[in-house]
């Protein structure tokens, strides 16, 4: 994994040489700016992980930078403000456009690198709180003591200390981004990010603009490419990404570079690409849907993943860690499968894979009453899965007015495809037989999230 890269922009060039020297001898990457026009390039041409940023300097100010930088409401990577010529009112205006801190001069090397320390880990902390929730719901180490599993286990840790690209295959509910995960904290690039897209969830006209960024005069979007620098970027269900992008990406992981979009001059990138999906894309190369050479470029290694059904000795220790998961995550009262309701469960075919089984331990925790969580019970829940979508359709009221009863039954219809679809828009799309776009706004008139549909 590479180190943090910080830029430090200061006009005096006695202090960028002693910061850059100093910063470079505690193992970070470093460059320098003599002004605003030389930051603002720096900038442009590689994402910092943090600036430090002089306030007073011959063209433009450091508080006008920090407004140019910001991006809404917060700025894109931590910036540390330096000034010998500092006031309360310019200290209070930094931190009030975001700054992390304000360190007057002459500074004290000790202190500079204890709030570039601090900064760092303050961001690296933030970019995990951003995704806290869904995390909680992500398990980060495959499950299982089958001969399979750690099979599986075992090539996965010595694939992950290698920084080829990785091909994850696998039918839906399988554990493809669990496997990606593991990879990652196994692997060099463990203490960088971890960046995963949902490619099905990005609008296909946006799907460039997402993954590679976009420059509009001084003002800089950064990409998940960009923000994966240094760590790894997890692209779940590829094959759903537009054959623009795949060209981008294809020609990205070719040249080790990028444009980002209206921009103009090369943007190094430093990321590993863990790719995944459920369909044959051989399949999807010959009939002209996915781009041969991104596919040979990221199939280097692939890590065919099994469904449950291979490994079904794994249930019973799968049921029982999802019901310390979900006893831990969300607060659910402890129950327990008996003998025989684990051995119906084994005797299951599981078309969902684990997914399907997480989401089986979660409705009986919920729903269930006593400790134990009986063979009547683990019945009676493996029929409802196969009969929830005539109940949900047959439960419609026939005496609504005409319009409210077919917005009922469009919601109805399509949350049971969205779940059939496995939450992937893409194939929600195909599969109903709409242009993505109009997908999309007739989800929100019915007031259905993508993001959060499948917890409903």
């Amino acid at each position: 994994m590479s180190a943090s890269y910080i830029l430090v922009v200061d006009d005096e060039p006695d202090i960028r040489d002693l910061v850059k020297e100093i910063l470079e001898d505690e193992g970070y990457g470093v460059a320098i700016a003599e002004n605003a026009a030389a930051a603002r390039e720096a900038r442009r041409a590689q994402r910092p992980d943090l600036i430090l940023l002089d306030i007073w300097m011959p063209d433009t100010d450091g508080i006008t930078l920090l407004k140019e930088w910001s991006e809404g409401d917060h700025l894109p990577c931590p910036v540390i403000m330096m000034s010998g010529h500092g006031t309360v009112e310019t200290a209070v205006e930094a931190t009030r456009l975001g700054a992390y801190d304000f360190i007057e001069k002459p500074l004290s090397m000790a202190k500079l690198l204890l709030t570039v320390e601090r900064a760092l880990d303050a961001d690296r902390l933030a970019r995990e709180n951003q995704n806290l929730r869904r995390q909680q719901r992500i398990v980060t180490e495959p499950v299982g003591r089958s001969e399979v599993v750690q099979r599986l286990r075992a090539q996965v840790l010595k694939i992950a200390q290698h920084d080829a690209p990785v091909l994850v295959f696998g039918e839906p509910g399988t554990g493809k981004e669990v496997y990606a995960r593991f990879l990652h904290a196994h692997s060099p690039r463990r203490n960088g990010p971890f960046v995963d897209v949902g490619v099905g969830s990005i609008a296909r006209e946006n799907a460039s603009l997402e993954l590679f960024g976009s420059e509009q005069g001084e003002r800089i979007h950064y990409g998940r490419l960009e923000q994966a620098s240094g760590g790894t970027l997890f692209l779940d269900e590829l094959a759903d990404m537009d054959l623009e992008a795949q060209a981008k990406l294809a020609s990205a992981l070719e040249n080790g570079s990028f444009l980002r979009i209206g921009g103009k001059e090369p943007v190094r990138v430093n990321v590993r690409v863990a790719a995944a999906t459920h369909r044959d894309l051989e399949q999807e190369v010959a009939i002209g849907r996915f781009r041969e050479d991104l596919y040979y470029q990221l199939n280097v290694v692939p890590i065919k993943l099994p469904p449950l059904r291979d490994h079904i000795e794994d249930v019973p220790e799968l049921l029982n860690y999802y019901i310390g998961y979900f006893v831990d995550q969300e607060g659910l009262t402890y129950r327990h499968f008996t003998l025989a309701a684990q051995n119906r469960l084994r005797n299951y075919n599981w078309p969902g894979n684990i997914r399907e089984l997480k989401n089986l331990v979660q409705r009986l925790l919920i729903l269930g009453g006593e400790e134990e969580i009986t063979l009547e019970e683990v019945d009676a829940a493996v029929r409802g899965i196969t009969t929830a979508k005539s109940q949900d359709v047959g439960s419609i009221p026939l005496n609504l007015p005409l319009r409210e009863a077919r917005e009922q039954f469009e919601r109805t219809y399509l949350m049971q495809q969205f779940r059939e679809c496995e939450g992937n828009v893409a194939r929600l799309a195909e599969r109903v037989g709409m242009e993505r776009t109009n997908l999309y706004r007739k989800l929100r008139a019915l007031g259905i999230d993508p993001k959060k549909a499948l917890d409903e």
